[in-house]
């Protein structure tokens, strides 16, 4: 029998919802039926979770990956690589802290490596704080940006995806991907480039066609100012930057077309004409995106050397710990994650 994609789990901040949510979404048989999942993490955060939530699930946890035993991996029983010091217990549930800002660091470093290193097939994460990061000393924007430094990759981005059953005339789903990411909204100027909006067509057509199996994906590109500049009236980054970019794209044999209006593409998309967008800036593509389907979408990384997917929302400090946690899209995550990870090996 073809063994499921092992996927390491990164608990996320323990001050906020992602302990709840992963306890929530181990109940869905989706999961299970579809890969194995491993959290990476403090299993007494895990164990109050469950408590939390109030479902018998038994907890196996170790510090030495080799002494757990994945194929016991089932919605009544939850393995745990334990990562993170005892220092993470004290800290106040829905509150931004250092410690619990170095925890879901490790817990992100840790999966990182062993899946470079083959030991998962995927990582999926849980939201972490990026101020309790930084105040750990840690300075990244996000996930992303870690992973690529980790991972040695210059050309990567993040893919907001809402798969099929939440955009229904998109057969494959629905990506937007971003061409500046985690930056002041005075910065994109400065970072929009042609070269930056040709990469981010090539990746999302690249995942579009080995990930989720379009033969050709149709890419509509974002125009960055209103009414798409209304002819230099109200900027000229249109035809400057990204329409030059644009032919580039179709010379190279992508399906691409723009820039438009994103107020009109993003409807344009969701009633099927695009497959994939690339938006200019973050709210852009997010607001859009999470207006269509919020709960279920989902955060890839694109350009990798591995598989990463995340819930697309956030700590939700103001709900931690409540009880009150929505897991759908953990659960659509760890879905993704699967159709994307690798086939494993007959060991693993």
């Amino acid at each position: 029998m073809t063994k499921k994609p092992l996927l390491a789990v990164t608990m996320g901040d323990a001050a906020g919802v992602g302990p709840e949510v992963i306890v929530r979404a181990w109940a869905d048989p989706r999961v299970h039926e579809n890969c194995r999942p491993v959290v990476l993490g403090h299993p007494k955060i895990l164990q109050q979770a469950i408590e939390l939530v109030g479902r018998p699930v038994e907890l196996l946890a170790s510090k030495n990956l080799a002494d757990l035993d994945f194929d016991r991996v089932n919605s009544e029983t939850i393995v745990c690589l334990h990562v993170g010091e005892d220092e993470v217990l004290s800290v106040p549930h829905g509150a931004i802290n250092a410690r619990t800002g170095h925890a879901a660091y490790q817990a992100v470093v840790r999966a990182i490596d062993e899946t470079l290193a083959g030991s998962f097939h995927g990582i999926v994460t849980a939201p972490l704080s990026k101020s309790a990061l930084h105040a750990a000393g840690h300075h990244y924007p996000g996930h992303t940006e870690l992973l690529a430094e980790r991972c040695g990759v210059d050309e990567f981005a993040m893919m907001l995806y809402l798969p099929p059953d939440e955009a229904p005339n998109c057969p494959a789903g629905l990506g937007v991907v971003h061409v500046t990411l985690h930056m002041a909204l005075r910065d994109v100027f400065s970072h929009l480039s042609s070269a930056a909006v040709l990469e981010k067509c090539q990746l999302v057509d690249q995942v579009m066609r080995e990930g989720f199996g379009l033969v050709a994906p149709r890419v509509g590109v974002c125009a960055l100012n209103p009414h798409g500049g209304e002819d230099g009236l109200f900027g000229d980054e249109e035809s400057r930057i990204i329409a030059p970019a644009v032919e580039q794209v179709v010379e190279i044999g992508i399906d691409a077309s723009g820039p438009f209006p994103a107020d009109t593409l993003m409807i344009r998309a969701r009633d099927g004409e695009f497959d994939a967008v690339v938006a200019i800036y973050h709210d852009q593509g997010h607001i859009a995106l999470k207006l269509l389907g919020m709960h279920r979408a989902v955060n890839i990384t694109l350009g990798l050397p591995i598989v990463r997917t995340s819930v697309a929302h956030g700590t939700a400090f103001d709900r931690a710990w409540q009880g009150t946690a929505e897991a759908s899209g953990m659960v659509a995550a760890l879905l993704a994650a699967a159709q994307l990870a690798p086939s494993p090996s007959n060991n693993r």
